[in-house]
């Protein structure tokens, strides 16, 4: 997987006490460079590093089996340096999309690569119990996929609104039993792994921004609900309480329908509506008039839409959003350049990004405004 260059900020320093993040950042370093590898001088040149730490720091990855020789690369002067690489079937990590009605997990390498997809239906208004069973179940379907290699961790992406930072979720609309309930424990539990529970549309964010998109961008996940994931300054925005996002319960009609939030005219209620009774035109609008507001407010770069609802007709997403977006900049709202994509593959990237909650660490890459 290809990640930016990192800033002068990021650099190592040669301090015992910072070895993990030292290692991170070669780790991050050899991730980036893929199969082709990287030179213990060059590792040091970027990280910052003595040449002496990247050899004690790449001798233990190499013990560890994280990297590997990638052969020889010729020198200006004296012998070929070494080139090394990482091991990306090293180790594992699961992401787990839970959704209102179905399940996505994922098995991941350490270049982020899927290895094993599996998918179920789900009824997240069941007993807190079944759901945990089923989705323990998935987990266990995945580990058995390589069951000789370690899983450093399991990443679930939910609906919010929750607290990242405790695993507990607050009162997902329209499932209020939910509040309260202490999700990454009690997977924890279930399933032996460390767990880390984010928002759905924050772990897609997250992906996307360690895929290495570029700028201020907001993701809009149109699904089974809508939301949206912020990326402001190259980290994930999730605000004091962590429930940055709630993107689809922004008022657009005051006296509108009644959303499973308990408001009206939703914009995710209005959005969905129309697609229900088969006005993909008028959902686009809509989406394209939540995002219009969205893009006013934080001047973002770039309005990525994802989630089943767009991937059904994504060329007609893409144009009803960038339509709103445009008149609304000639009428000098601004938003003028503002580029809207999409980010492909339906429900998978909120899977796929899950297991980036558990990979970002190792890498050094977890950023967060908080």
């Amino acid at each position: 997987m290809a990640l930016p260059s990192r800033t002068k900020a990021q650099a190592g320093v040669n301090l015992p006490a910072l070895r993990h993040h030292n290692a991170a950042l070669v780790l991050d370093l050899l991730r980036a460079a893929g199969t082709e590898g990287i030179s213990r001088l060059e590792l040091a040149e970027r990280t910052g590093l003595t040449p002496q730490a990247v050899s004690k720091i790449t001798a233990r990855l190499r013990a560890e089996g994280l990297a590997a020789g990638a052969g020889l690369r010729p020198s200006t002067g004296g012998k070929p340096r070494t080139v090394l690489r990482l091991v990306p079937d090293a180790q594992f990590a699961i992401g787990l999309h839970l959704d209102r009605d179905g399940l996505t997990a994922v098995l991941v390498d350490l270049a982020g690569r899927p290895v094993a997809v599996t998918t179920a239906p789900l009824d997240f208004g069941a007993p807190a119990e079944q759901v945990l069973a089923d989705a323990a179940d998935a987990v266990r379907d995945l580990s058995a996929a390589e069951p000789h290699k370690p899983v450093l961790g399991l990443g679930v992406a939910v609906p919010g609104p929750l607290d990242h930072r405790d695993g507990v979720l607050r009162r997902v609309t329209g499932f209020p039993r939910w509040d309260g309930f202490p999700l990454r424990d009690a997977l924890a539990e279930r399933t032996g792994l460390p767990v880390t529970v984010d928002k759905d549309t924050n772990a897609a964010a997250l992906a996307l921004s360690l895929s290495g998109l570029p700028g201020d961008f907001a993701y809009l996940h149109l699904g089974t609900g809508l939301g949206a994931g912020l990326v402001l300054g190259g980290v994930v925005h999730r605000g004091a309480r962590t429930g940055a996002g709630e993107f689809g319960h922004q008022t657009l009609q005051l006296d509108g329908p009644l959303c499973g939030c308990g408001g009206r005219g939703c914009v995710e209620a209005l959005c969905l509506a129309a697609e229900a009774r088969g006005d993909r035109a008028e959902a686009a609008r809509v989406l394209g008039a939540g995002a219009a507001n969205l893009v006013g407010l934080l001047d973002i770069d770039r309005v990525v839409l994802g989630g089943r609802t767009v991937a059904a007709d994504e060329d007609a997403y893409v144009r009803g959003v960038r339509a709103v977006i445009e008149e609304r900049a000639a009428r000098g709202g601004g938003g003028g350049s503002v580029t809207v994509t999409v980010a492909g593959g339906g429900d998978r990237p909120v899977a796929e990004g899950a297991a980036q909650l558990v990979l970002a660490p190792v890498f050094g890459r977890v950023g967060e405004r908080g």
